[in-house]
């Protein structure tokens, strides 16, 4: 299993985030993108938010690749549909390249016990 942190930014809008928050509710969420998730070896995933700062916690399987999801999502026009709702809502952190939404984070500290 492997463990990745993303971070994203929304819109500071509080209407906008709550519509966010609305589309990502479990009875909400489109079936589509479910399966994209899991057909994609991601067994695991949790969005948190603190203001308009989102942080994503994904788990997967060894068989795992972003290049691989990257070109299932192109693929797929259900997924470019959901992507194009949620941009209405997100915007790029200052130090994503062009075109970047989520970015992956560095951890920088572990505690073990």
């Amino acid at each position: 299993m492997k463990r990745y942190c993303l971070a994203l930014d929304l819109i500071d809008d509080e209407t906008l985030i709550a519509e966010y928050e609305h589309w990502h509710k479990a009875e909400n969420g489109w079936p589509e993108i479910k399966k994209s998730i899991l057909d994609a070896h991601i067994t695991a995933m949790e969005i948190y938010r603190t203001g308009n700062r989102l942080f994503m916690i994904m788990e997967t399987s060894d068989e795992f690749s972003f290049d691989e999801k990257a070109k299932a999502d192109a693929e797929n026009p259900k997924v470019q549909e959901w992507e194009k709702l949620m941009w209405k809502f997100q915007q790029p952190l200052a130090w994503a390249k062009e075109g970047e939404k989520w970015i992956l984070m560095n951890k920088i500290f572990e505690l073990k016990a």
